[in-house]
């Protein structure tokens, strides 16, 4: 070599274990210089065994694919465990079972109860019940122990701890388009 170049290392491949002559180097440069590395390094992993990756169990989820014959997350859910799910998740039981005495009324106090009444409000476990005539609120009145226990075992206890149970209430003409606002109309004679 002349006193002029400096010496270099023999050029090697990524992995360091087959140096390159000095000769080939200057030949292969730019972009196949980056295919040759490229082309380097596939044929390293190609002689590799692949590692085999554990299967998941049933509910793990899978990545892309088939999820097979066993139960998978992904596979279709009835939409009743969907919700229930959900509403757990959420912390709703409490206003879920609330609302299930007002939407499933004739189910929660019985069929002949349910004709007969409705319920109006329920606020802070103090459920307010409508009967639809005075005779009606009695009886309920009479049965509001049993209309209990019902509620609690159909919704769950301490959602309704208490019964209000009125009559009808009477029209009132305190408001409206046709009332007069004011004291109104007085006797003006004599």
């Amino acid at each position: 070599m002349s006193s002029d170049t400096p010496e270099r290392a023999p050029a090697s491949d990524a992995d360091g274990d087959n140096p390159m002559p000095l000769a080939e180097e200057a030949a292969v440069a730019g972009p196949a210089l980056a295919r040759a590395a490229l082309d380097a390094a596939r044929a390293r992993t190609a002689d590799r065994v692949p590692m085999r990756r554990a299967r998941p169990s049933g509910n793990e989820s899978r990545r892309g694919g088939y999820s097979g014959s066993g139960p998978d997350s992904r596979d279709p859910q009835p939409l009743a465990a969907v919700i229930d799910r959900l509403v757990k998740a959420r912390g709703w039981q409490r206003p879920t079972a609330e609302a299930t005495v007002f939407g499933a009324w004739e189910r929660v106090v019985g069929a002949d109860v349910a004709a007969h009444s409705k319920p109006v409000k329920l606020d802070n476990g103090e459920l307010t019940v409508e009967a639809e005539s005075t005779a009606w609120a009695t009886q309920l009145r009479l049965l509001s122990r049993k209309l209990l226990k019902g509620i609690a075992e159909s919704v769950g206890p301490k959602v309704v701890t208490k019964l209000h149970i009125h009559g009808p209430t009477a029209p009132t003409w305190s408001r409206g388009t046709r009332r007069v606002k004011g004291r109104g109309p007085r006797d003006t004679y004599g």
